[in-house]
């Protein structure tokens, strides 16, 4: 169970998704009971949630802008679109392979950052109205703070180091008052978990920053329970919560590998379309010598990519073919 004194944390390099007194969720699977509208919007989203953590972006997208056709004025619809944007970024320009690698360089731009953009304003617009208008008020806190959260995330990706911490501030402020509203929210527990995470783990660069904009410490042993949280009950962020502990723990200053593979083992089972999962089992193997296992499984998404023509399919073949010729460099794979 995760209880939190006084809290304090920030997140940069893969900020997704704030101190509150003694924020305990009492029963860890008890859940908010949201109306019976946004029920079924939250209901809507699992639906696309599930296609995007299998790699279908772009079904996705279909699925959420149902919500934004039949709510125009929820911010749940645009948050989601927002997050399978940031998806279709990752694929276009991050490195597919490491597990413990985000970031893709300040110039690797795609066509989609001011889609990506447009729509995190909206989700902020949004969710913001609709506290403001006491409509929902702590799930839009809430989405408001997911949606600082993903801000952060791409500016993480491009290692703007300092436009990611100022959007980790805003959503720490932003989810902690969610809790604060609903101690239940357990997708909170996301951004949570991240901020406190890497704010205690990240390098020299991030105690500079935390001093120059007064951002608050975290705590790596909380952060990983808090994530692991989110992973279990969250709503919104289970999968993505449940990607970022696998990462974390496959990290330098982790080094937790065989828990690592399970994770991406058990993304790898739950999404079976998406190679992605593949892809990161397949570079865990060969970090922990299972040379030939790991590229089986770099072989396996190869094959399985040839000739598709969806971004995420042609990103992942690539990616496959890129460690395959690294690895071999005088075999031909086409």
């Amino acid at each position: 169970m995760i209880c939190r004194g006084q809290h304090s944390k920030t997140k940069i390099a893969l900020l997704v998704f704030l101190v509150l007194p003694s924020i305990c969720p009492a029963v860890l699977n008890a859940k908010t009971r949201p109306q019976a509208s946004e029920a079924n919007e939250i209901k809507i989203a699992q639906q696309g949630l599930d296609l995007l953590m299998n790699g279908e972006p772009d079904e996705a997208i279909r699925i959420f802008r149902r919500i934004q056709t039949d709510d125009p004025d929820s911010a749940l619809g645009y948050l989601m679109e927002a997050d399978a944007v940031w998806w279709k970024i990752y694929f276009a320009t991050g490195n597919l392979i490491d597990p413990d690698v985000f970031e893709v360089g300040p110039s690797s731009t795609s066509p989609y950052d001011s889609s990506f953009n447009n729509l995190v304003n909206q989700a902020i617009a949004k969710a913001r109205a609709n506290r403001n208008a006491k409509r929902d008020v702590a799930r839009n806190y809430l989405y408001e703070g997911m949606a600082y959260a993903l801000r952060g995330r791409l500016a993480a990706m491009r290692d703007s180091n300092r436009a990611a911490a100022r959007a980790a501030v805003r959503m720490r402020s932003l989810l902690l008052a969610a809790l604060e509203q609903d101690k239940h929210l357990a997708d909170a527990y996301a951004g949570l978990g991240l901020y406190d995470y890497f704010v205690d783990t990240l390098p020299t660069i991030i105690k500079m920053l935390r001093w120059i904009i007064g951002m608050p410490g975290g705590n790596r042993e909380r952060g990983l329970q808090e994530i692991e949280y989110a992973a279990k009950y969250g709503e919104l962020t289970r999968g993505e919560a449940l990607f970022y502990l696998a990462k974390d723990y496959s990290r330098s200053n982790e080094r937790q590998y065989a828990k690592s593979l399970e994770l991406f083992e058990q993304l790898r089972k739950q999404y079976p379309r998406n190679g992605l999962w593949a892809l990161m089992v397949g570079s865990l193997e060969i970090r922990t010598g299972h040379v030939s296992e790991g590229e089986a499984l770099y072989r396996e998404v190869l094959d399985q990519t040839r000739g598709e023509q969806t971004e995420t399919a042609v990103a992942l073949h690539k990616a496959a073919l890129k460690a395959l010729k690294a690895r071999h460099p005088g075999e031909r794979f086409e």
